[in-house]
């Protein structure tokens, strides 16, 4: 059964890990763990610009993140698909506030110490063009 708009706004808010999946040159997929937040409208992403996830999306920027509950838990799962574009300002920030969110406090502040001296950061933005979800 498909979730409603507010319910797929809540479930996505909630702090998850994201599976992103983008292609590879040769055609194949590639699926990777990442953090995430959702803007009630669309996915934002960090990366470091010289990444092998940015340089699929650079190549094709058709992408999917998938997100679920954990094993153990009722079916509950939704599935973003769309487009990605690479944003030069604004990966940084996103990176530093999600450190706060997904790392204990210690852990992160001593990831947002050694991530403030880098400066290769880009937002990747996934505009869905269908969302599904059970």
């Amino acid at each position: 059964m498909s979730k409603t708009k507010d319910e797929i706004d809540s479930f996505l808010e909630q702090i998850r890990i994201g599976f992103l999946g983008s292609l590879n040159k040769d055609g194949s997929p590639n699926i990777i763990p990442l953090w995430y937040r959702w803007d009630g409208e669309k996915i934002l992403m960090f990366s470091s610009r010289n990444t092998g996830k940015v340089r699929r999306l650079q190549s094709n920027p058709h992408a999917v993140l998938s997100v679920a509950d954990g094993v153990g838990a009722a079916e509950n799962w939704v599935s973003v698909e769309g487009t990605v574009e690479i944003v030069d300002e604004g990966g940084k920030e996103l990176a530093l506030e999600l450190a706060g969110v997904y790392y204990d406090e210690k852990r992160a502040a001593d990831t947002i110490t050694a991530w403030s001296q880098l400066d290769d950061w880009v937002l990747l933005v996934l505009t869905p063009n269908r969302i599904r979800s059970y």
